[in-house]
């Protein structure tokens, strides 16, 4: 096709244009006028052009192909805008904007504690893109380990940083998990504990969970780890009525103690926008009343404890002892992790735990690995 000559024909409300692929496009004059290249700052890629301001709507007085772009006149306007073709390929099907982030998850099973992903501290805080190759391992498998983390707190707040920012809960911007005096947690006390996804009683539970291990000497504690998404999708395709109701049900959880009381509503099995699975939510010792119709939880009940029941099956779960010096980095929406009782007075065990967001996760693996809107 030769690009100076595609046709372009204007239209009422949009106007058609040939791409390379010498399919006929229509495109809305609104949205290629909000769209022109000039509507981002070129220093903050902010959008600077306010759509709202136009005193009538977007027209051109003319339109046409030239050097591989289409060009347009606006009427009433002193301006002219300019959309390479191929830029505006991407957009002919009303297909979003390609998202690097938007990786094809990859269930894991219990026999997944010698391939998880593995990164030195130190290597990490040198090699920006291996950090793009963690990140990566995050969003993909939803777990890893970081290895021969110095014994700090700077450490910590040091590896986050090259994620995100640290994401305060209620427990404060750190925890620490140890045996309390007067535990406000079960985390804090030697016993066992279940199963579960952190702080469901917050209305957005934070995304990414970081457990640095400072000491471990301790007979017992044996982590626990599965991923959730793995056993959701074996749920919805042996109990498809199960993962129905689980999936479009929230349910209440709660955290009361001294001048808090923190409450949300959450759906046991997440789904993302296409309807793909893309977490859990699980807590026993957070789950509030369940006050949904009773009649209703003649089926949901037995529905949640299937669940529940397939979340201890031994195909899924991960166990292994952290060591001193490691960090294991999870998706806090996709992985549910627990461990056994251990005797406090059998040694010392400490682990210094935080949070980050998933959507910082997401913003930095793309700036590492893509480019930019116009490009």
């Amino acid at each position: 096709m030769n690009l100076m000559t595609s046709p372009v024909t204007v239209k009422d409300k949009g106007l058609e244009v040939a791409l390379p692929s010498g399919e006929l496009a229509y495109f809305n004059h609104y949205w290629l006028r909000d769209n022109c290249s000039t509507s981002f700052d070129p220093e903050t890629r902010e959008r600077v052009f306010d759509i709202f301001h136009l005193a009538q709507p977007p027209h051109p007085s003319s339109a046409h192909v030239a050097n591989g772009a289409l060009e347009i006149v606006w009427s009433g306007e002193n301006h002219t805008s300019r959309y390479p073709l191929g830029w505006l390929e991407s957009y002919s099907k009303g297909e979003r904007r390609a998202d690097p982030a938007e990786l094809k998850r990859v269930s894991w099973y219990g026999d997944h504690y010698p391939k998880m992903a593995r990164f030195a501290h130190a290597d990490l805080m040198a090699d920006r893109q291996l950090v793009a190759q963690w990140l990566r391992a995050m969003l993909v498998e939803g777990v890893s380990l970081v290895t021969e983390m110095p014994d700090s707190d700077q450490a910590l707040t040091d590896l986050v940083k090259l994620m995100g920012q640290v994401r305060p809960t209620f427990f404060g911007d750190y925890f620490d998990v140890r045996t309390h005096i007067a535990p406000t947690n079960l985390a804090y006390t030697a016993k066992a504990l279940e199963l579960h996804t952190d702080v469901p009683a917050e209305d957005l539970a934070p995304g990414v969970q970081f457990l640095h291990c400072r000491a471990n000497s301790v007979e017992g504690g044996e982590n626990l780890f599965l991923d959730g998404l793995a056993v959701a999708n074996d749920l919805r395709e042996q109990f498809p009525e199960d993962f129905k109701l689980l999936s479009e049900t929230a349910v209440p959880f709660y955290f009361e103690h001294d001048n808090q009381d923190v409450r949300a509503r959450q759906r046991v099995i997440e789904l993302d926008e296409n309807g793909d699975v893309s977490g859990v939510t699980i807590s026993q010792h957070m789950a509030d009343v369940f006050d949904l119709p009773q009649h209703f939880m003649d089926r949901y009940y037995p529905a949640f404890c299937r669940f529940g029941r397939m979340l201890q099956a031994d195909k899924y779960l991960m166990r292994f002892r952290i060591a001193a010096g490691e960090c294991i980095v999870f998706d806090n929406h996709r992985i549910v992790h627990g461990r056994s009782a251990y005797s406090a007075t059998s040694g010392d065990r400490y682990l210094r735990g935080t949070y980050a967001d998933r959507g910082e996760m997401r913003s930095t693996y793309r700036a590492l690995t893509s480019k930019g809107r116009f490009a």
